[in-house]
């Protein structure tokens, strides 16, 4: 196999030591977020309590904890000042009585202002999540989620895709119309899109990002649309009258957009025609519409300053990806990459999903794209030429190496590499295990006695766990290799397996469940893919919460942790890679988020994101 890499640097553990002490050029610009205060019933009449550690924080910052009970005077809850950690066990509060749980940053010895109130009603259900209430549209259920603030007020909203009856692209038949929902972690529904006959429902057709794109301090909402998508506020874009619809349920003919709509209202701001257009759609691989409607999209830092939008076409054989600047109210395309152009070695490589970080340590994103990589001025980093793949993890899996490595899978590879590690900069293949074919691929921290990450996979030949050097720990593995969670109070990371968290124990190789959703009514989207709306960190401390739905689709429930951890983390969603993981998380086969540093057993400190808060 011919292995084409560009732009090496021959003494690349030498240059990473001179550029990771060098100063960033730029401050990447992030959403402004409050407390996130959260308070979850803990047992035993015990209610744990828990907010973010912010990227503006002073180190020496500690926290006092109140409770008001019935609408009386505020009772501090903790004789000294808690720096350890951003979580306290309230072992007093009386569950009969309304009550709110609020902090106050202390810094240099004196209490600033209070935060946000986190209420719990009287005689509240003593359960571990949050509710939600939908207006879910008659015939549709509700599937994946992203969140961002929406309205400015430092408070996550969540924007939810509606789906009614789908088909994967490979399917005939005539689909629903997608449709997006905004919520308030309140219940309030904000607004609703519907996306119109002239897009197809299912997995790899409406990517929608969500994100604050102009720093304005309020996030917008992309994705692709067509005539008759009817925006918030009721405007329909283009046609209305129009249908585009083939006798087999495709649509391979009109018009293709590009929109940005207005977070906080739902409005259209601005449209402009999608790149790429789907032009012949032989060239894209087949003649009835497979390959050509297959998408991806993601938020990239491209200028290590300011977030771009990319959306993406292809990836079994032409891979076109488009990269747009949203400033000023105008949409306007920065580059385009397109495998046409830029070699056939760039043909054909791209997975069910993407990853996003700064790989060459240049202060700005690239774009892992399956067995390939774009750099941050829209030209070819580097190509392995391994092909296509459904399942891939990229962050520092190996501590004691520079940089950061990727974890990736193939499917009926023509090669010997059904899994492989490699350099996320340069493609260098570290180690690869052979397969015939790998469904599943997952990479955690799950046992501390390994250091890095551990690696399996679903596929003949691979029935062991990998340590993050490719060396066999255990015969054994975990039954699913799905998704993950930081979930209880250690560096470890638990499995997530739908609307299920479970423990690895690695002494003897067994699971133990955390969490069921399964036993509060909820259920997983997506058949076998069995994943939840959301998984990310967007309430309380650095651990994440796990968002589902109800069997009847009426209900959203966030779960949040109810274990006291003794580790203190800025939230994961101002590390920029992690941020930008939850913003993709959506796309086509979920991810799980991954941080941009070591985050596990024996890490050393994170270092501070270097970001502006808008």
């Amino acid at each position: 196999m011919q292995f084409r890499v560009r732009n090496i640097c021959t003494f690349w553990p030498l240059f990473l030591l001179i550029i990771s002490q060098t100063p960033a050029s730029a401050q990447r610009w992030m959403e402004r977020l409050d407390r996130g205060v959260v308070a979850i019933p803990n047992g035993d009449e015990r209610v744990f309590v828990s907010w973010r550690l912010l990227a503006s924080d002073p180190d020496s910052i500690s926290f006092n904890v109140y409770r008001s009970s019935a609408g009386g005077d505020p009772v501090k809850l903790n004789k000294e000042p808690i720096a350890e950690s951003t979580c306290f066990v309230d072992r007093e509060a009386d569950a009969s009585v309304k009550n709110e749980w609020f902090v106050k940053p202390v810094i240099e010895g004196n209490e600033t202002d209070a935060s946000k109130r986190f209420t719990r009603e009287a005689d509240a259900p003593n359960v571990p999540y949050i509710s939600i209430p939908l207006q879910t549209p008659e015939g549709y259920t509700p599937n994946d989620a992203s969140v961002g603030d929406l309205d400015g007020d430092g408070e996550y909203e969540i924007v939810l895709h509606q789906v009614g009856r789908g088909r994967d692209n490979s399917q005939a038949g005539i689909t629903t119309a997608p449709v997006l929902e905004a919520y308030k972690l309140s219940g309030k529904m904000l607004w609703r899109i519907n996306l119109g006959r002239n897009i197809r429902e299912g997995a790899h057709y409406t990517q929608f990002m969500v994100y604050d794109l102009d720093g304005d301090g309020k996030a917008e909402v992309a994705c692709k649309t067509a005539d008759g998508t009817t925006d918030g506020v009721g405007k329909v874009i283009g046609d209305a009258k129009a249908d585009y619809r083939n006798e087999r349920g495709y649509v391979l003919d009109g018009p293709e957009f590009l929109t940005i709509f207005d977070g906080e209202t739902g409005a259209a701001l601005a449209t402009a025609d999608y790149i790429p257009p789907r032009g012949d759609v032989k060239a894209w691989g087949d003649d009835y519409g497979n390959r050509v409607d297959r998408f991806l999209a993601c938020v990239a830092y491209l200028d290590g300053e300011r977030p771009s939008l990319v959306m993406c076409r292809g990836y079994y054989t032409r891979t076109v990806l488009a990269a747009w600047n949203w400033r000023d109210r105008q949409l306007k395309s920065v580059w385009v990459f397109d495998s046409d152009n830029e070699g056939d070695e760039y043909a054909g490589q791209g997975n069910h999903g993407l990853s996003v970080a700064d790989v060459d340590a240049d202060g700005r994103d690239e774009i892992i794209y399956g067995a390939m990589a774009v750099d941050d001025d829209g030209s070819g980093l580097y190509s392995t030429e391994l092909g296509h793949g459904d399942a891939m993890h990229l962050t520092d899996l190996d501590p004691e190496r520079p940089g950061l490595e990727i974890f990736d899978i193939h499917e009926k590879p023509k090669h010997p590499h059904g899994i492989e590690f490699r350099d996320a900069r340069t493609g260098e293949i570290l180690w690869s295990k052979p397969s015939p074919d790998v469904g599943r691929g997952l990479a955690l921290d799950i046992d501390p006695r390994h250091p890095g990450f551990e690696c399996w996979a679903s596929g003949a030949g691979l029935n062991g766990l990998y340590d993050c050097k490719g060396e066999t720990i255990s015969e054994q593995k975990p039954r699913s290799c799905n998704m993950g969670s930081w979930w209880d109070g250690d560096l470890l990371r638990e499995l997530l397996n739908g609307v299920t968290i479970s423990k690895w124990n690695y002494q003897d190789a067994s699971e133990t469940v955390l969490l069921d959703g399964g036993n509060y009514d909820c259920a997983s989207n997506n058949g076998t893919k069995a994943n939840p709306c959301l998984c990310a960190d967007i309430l309380g401390d650095w651990r994440e919460e796990l968002i589902a739905r109800t069997r009847d689709g009426k209900e959203l429930r966030i779960f949040s942790t109810a274990i006291p951890t003794d580790h203190r983390f800025v939230t994961l969603m101002q590390d920029p890679e992690y941020r930008l993981s939850v913003a993709w998380q959506n796309v086509a086969y979920n991810q799980p988020a991954h941080t941009s540093f070591y985050l596990g057993d024996g890490m050393t400190e994170p270092p501070r994101a270097d970001v502006v808060l808008k």
